[in-house]
């Protein structure tokens, strides 16, 4: 563990100069976790952004109905997902550093009972020092990531024989965990934490009276290389469709000014959400903010999702699908190779190579009978394999008993 406590401690130290530099002094008790604690029993759940605790929802909730005498502290690496467990009601902060003694700290001040961490989240100073189960739910360990662990010595190993409990994302994570030292007993159920997404739009009545749904649609979580694509098939798409709105979402909205003079060298008018602009009757409207994928999901009934046309390995099928929308996507979809195969041999979602596929589609998807049928026939094809109140279930088994009512 020295190569472990080497790259973490300077990965640390980094954190703490950028905070300080920026003066963020709750986000940096919080790293540290220094900031006010609960001393009643909690189990600590963590999840890496808003979009894993978003997928969560359902197993969240099931958990908190299952124990409400052990209530959660969610921690997350972004602001973004601190802030919607907190519109849930929960107590939550920016997840502490994995220096052991800061854990130490975060273990004794919350009176953590249990560890739950979601997808790809192992941390082994977190896992190693808990003083009660870890459990992972979703769990992914993807090849690169398994040889990466092998830099590590036998530390991998050393962190899977203290889990209680790994519900694999998929059969080759599974297969890697196994192979990697999980012990039998610790192999739970194929659960994908994305597929029990269950949509829970907010509503903006101004924002929504920019957009009819049927005649708009929305690029999700788009990324450099993508957005010219995009701009290109809409300008396509106006000429069949001349009232066709486009709500454009990059992954980093810290790219809004990069995409604006994308937008204006194609001769389209363009309306800012961090500018706080009305969408009116600009053709595009930016959305470079973080955390709104669930206000503007609901406005748009064809969706291309974001990812699919790079080597980024394409993002969720399911929150969209969630939403009713018509699905459109890329070639490269290995992040989620499993729903897209569901989607493609359903006939679920329009697959494209180029703006002028991506046009085509749009223009094929333009009825609103035609988005219905095939928003319905993708909820079909991402049914749920995986029930949450099972997986609580299986939870549950590994928890400290509930006291006598």
């Amino acid at each position: 563990m020295p190569l472990y406590r080497l790259l973490v401690s300077l990965f640390a130290l980094w954190v703490v100069v950028r905070l300080v530099i920026a003066r963020d002094w709750t986000a940096l008790s919080q790293r540290l976790a220094r900031s006010p604690a609960d001393p009643a029993p909690h189990i600590w759940l963590h999840a890496a952004s808003n979009g894993e605790l978003a997928s969560a929802r359902p197993l969240v909730d099931a958990l908190r109905a299952a124990r409400p005498d052990l209530p959660l502290l969610v921690t997350c690496n972004s602001a973004t997902g601190v802030a919607l467990a907190q519109r849930w009601g929960m107590a939550a902060r920016l997840a502490p550093l994995d220096l052991s003694w800061v854990v130490r700290r975060m273990h004794r001040d919350w009176n953590v009972r249990a560890h739950i961490a979601m997808e790809s989240e192992l941390w082994p100073n977190r896992v190693l020092s808990c003083p009660g189960p870890v459990m992972v739910m979703g769990g992914r360990l993807s090849a690169p990531t398994a040889r990466t662990w092998g830099l590590f010595g036998g530390l991998l190993k050393r962190v899977l024989g203290r889990l209680a409990l790994v519900s694999p994302q998929d059969e080759g994570s599974a297969t890697r965990y196994a192979a990697a030292g999980l012990p039998k007993a610790a192999q739970g159920p194929l659960v994908d934490l994305k597929a029990l997404y269950t949509a829970t739009p907010r509503h903006d009545p101004e924002l929504s009276a920019g957009f009819d749904r049927m005649a708009t649609w929305l690029a999700a979580s788009t990324h450099d290389g993508e957005e010219e694509t995009v701009l290109d098939a809409h300008r396509m798409a106006l000429m069949h469709e001349p009232d066709l709105k486009l709500i454009l979402a990059p992954r980093h909205p810290r790219r809004g000014d990069e995409i604006e003079a994308l937008i204006t060298a194609r001769g389209l008018g363009c309306a800012r959400r961090s500018r706080s602009e009305p969408p009116g009757d600009a053709p595009v409207y930016l959305v470079d903010t973080l955390g709104d994928m669930d206000l503007i999901y609901p406005l748009a009934g064809r969706v291309f999702i974001g990812g699919t046309l790079t080597d980024r390995g394409g993002h969720t099928p399911y929150e969209p699908a969630a939403h009713g929308a018509a699905l459109i996507h890329g070639p490269d979809v290995a992040n989620f190779r499993a729903p897209f195969a569901r989607l493609d041999a359903a006939g679920a979602a329009s697959a494209i190579t180029d703006s002028h596929e991506l046009a085509a589609a749009l223009v094929r998807l333009k009825s609103p009978e035609a988005q219905r049928s095939q928003a319905d026939a993708a909820r079909a094809a991402l049914k749920p394999e995986a029930d949450a109140k099972a997986l609580v279930a299986a939870i549950a088994r590994h928890l400290p008993h509930a006291p006598p009512s």
